[in-house]
């Protein structure tokens, strides 16, 4: 063997095995999820371009039977067979699609929940490297150190709003302020007039006999009224 055969021969070795291993290491790795939904993607749009050359087919052998049906029997028939077949075609192509749309719609969502856990995952690392500079001991002390100065600062307020000087009861005031009231009361009364005195001796009576006349004459005025107005 020449040296250029050998040559071309180690070549081509080299190159099939670097091809093996290159073959070797994407089946061990498999395509990634965006590689696998492009594909069935592709694979959809070949299969819906199929669909319409098959429907496109299956109405032109539709008119050629309906054609050839009173002219050519033979040919009508065998326009009809080609359109079952096609029609036979067009029905395993619509439940591969269906397959292939249920498959990457499966994939999409296993891949956007991959996804969701993957910031999930990346968040709970986050905040648990925020929280390792967290003590829970020093916060209880913060917040009750919180609370005692919000303690004190209301003791202060208290103090600098009570009053300053001597504290009165408060019912002495209200008794004062009565009496003051009723002393301006009578002196009102007396620039007035003061009240009408009341007589200190009884008064007269009258006597029996006097009533007795008195009701006397009263009962003769009724009946001289009483006869002037039988009269009129």
């Amino acid at each position: 063997m020449s040296k250029i055969a050998k040559l071309f021969k180690g070549s081509s070795s080299s190159s099939s095995s670097s091809s093996s291993r290159s073959k070797h290491h994407r089946s061990r790795g498999g395509p990634s999820p965006q590689e696998a939904i492009h594909k069935l993607r592709e694979t959809e749009e070949m299969l819906t371009k199929k669909q319409d050359y098959l429907e496109k087919r299956i109405e032109k052998e539709l008119m050629i039977a309906k054609k050839n049906g009173t002219k050519n029997k033979r040919a009508a028939l065998q326009a009809l067979k080609r359109k079952k077949r096609l029609e036979q075609q067009l029905t395993q192509i619509d439940g591969t699609l269906s397959t292939i749309e249920f498959q990457r719609e499966a994939l999409e969502n296993s891949h956007t929940n991959t996804e969701v856990l993957k910031n999930m995952g990346f968040a709970a690392k986050a905040m648990k490297q925020v929280h390792e500079n967290m003590d829970v001991d020093k916060i209880d002390d913060l917040m009750q150190d919180i609370t005692e100065q919000q303690d004190v600062a209301q003791e202060i307020s208290e103090a600098i709003s009570r009053p300053f000087g001597e504290t009165f009861d408060e019912d002495e005031l209200l008794a004062e302020l009565a009496e003051l009231e009723q002393e301006e009361l009578e002196e009102s009364m007396k620039s007035m007039g003061g009240l009408p005195s009341v007589p200190s001796s009884k008064l007269p009576t009258a006597r029996p006999s006097q009533r007795a006349t008195t009701k006397k004459r009263v009962e003769d005025d009724d009946d001289m009224r009483m006869l002037a107005s039988w009269a009129t």
